[in-house]
């Protein structure tokens, strides 16, 4: 088989109807390259099976399935990715359309040698729902090597890494993501990328619109969500020798504005909250790791 320049991976969980729409997208790409489609089933239990093998047997280009019963976003990202065959990943949700020229669009973004991962624009499908998980900027940035990536620089939703990035990194943290102990698999690897001494650029010419189905009332809660998860990545990046001095003064200074404007009007209290319980959950998980390793070290030796 031709080796593709450009795999799509997605990763879905029991979301059958979501998937046949987001797939139905997906059969209209008529790219100048050749790729394929990789789709991870992270322990579905409805019809997600049956709509994939349906798919896959008329599909006019090659579409892996495969299957992550553990849950996970992280985890079933790595299984997905390390299946690939292509030397360029690009990663969308089950519940989002990619654009036209999608592939062709990805397979540009690379032909700058430094660029070692990106993110796309994130428009919203339907206007009733609400105006979250997108980014609708129509302007280029770039991210300099050692950079921290907040959140909503970059979008899981639409985001692309070179394979040999990945494989530096050993892929995304299984313990990130929905589905996971905490959010912001996207965020870390992103991070994790720059530290490694890679360029990340946002492009608004990779194109997905999401249909996330999302109302007004599930804000809050989503909300609250992302913004533990946003905690618990922090975290994480002030453990990491490499990144500790720069993402210091960018969390002090976040903090302080969400502290400073929560006296002021009370609104954003709420928020350094859930972002400090994500960070003191985060450094919990983190600590009780270590000591498992460390007793797992002593006993072991006796055990045998």
């Amino acid at each position: 088989m031709e080796k593709p320049e450009v795999s799509l991976v997605i990763s879905t969980r029991n979301r059958a109807e979501k998937l046949r729409s987001c797939l139905d997208y997906i059969a209209r790409q008529q790219p100048s390259c050749a790729w394929e489609l990789v789709v991870v089933d992270n322990g579905s239990t409805d019809g997600t099976r049956q709509v994939l093998d349906e798919f896959a047997a008329r599909a006019a280009f090659p579409v892996a399935v495969l299957f992550k019963s553990k849950p996970g976003l992280g985890r079933a990202h790595n299984v997905g990715w390390r299946a690939a065959r292509s030397d360029i990943i690009a990663i969308t949700d089950d519940d989002c359309y990619i654009a036209a020229d999608y592939i062709d669009r990805v397979r540009e973004t690379f032909s700058d040698p430094k660029i070692g991962f990106a993110g796309g624009r994130v428009d919203l499908f339907d206007p009733t729902d609400i105006p979250m998980t997108i980014r609708t900027s129509d302007q280029r940035e770039l991210f300099k090597p050692q950079s921290f990536i907040e959140g909503g620089a970059l979008l899981g939703a639409n985001m692309m890494f070179r394979r040999r990035v990945l494989e530096e990194l050993g892929g995304f943290d299984p313990d990130l993501g929905p589905g996971a102990r905490f959010h912001g698999e996207e965020m870390d690897a992103q991070t994790r990328a720059s530290f490694a001494g890679w360029w990340g650029l946002y492009t608004p010419e990779v194109i997905v619109a999401h249909h996330h189905g999302r109302k007004a009332k599930d804000a809050p809660k989503l909300l609250q969500t992302y913004v533990i998860g946003q905690g618990a990545y922090t975290a994480k990046c002030m453990l990491a020798p490499e990144s500790r001095r720069v993402v210091m003064p960018v969390v002090a200074r976040n903090w302080y504005w969400l502290a400073r404007k929560a006296v002021r009007r009370g609104g954003e209290l709420r928020w350094l909250l859930w972002e400090m319980q994500g960070f003191a959950g985060y450094l919990g998980y983190w600590l009780r790791k270590r000591i498992h390793s460390v007793i797992w070290r002593v006993l072991r030796p006796i055990l045998r």
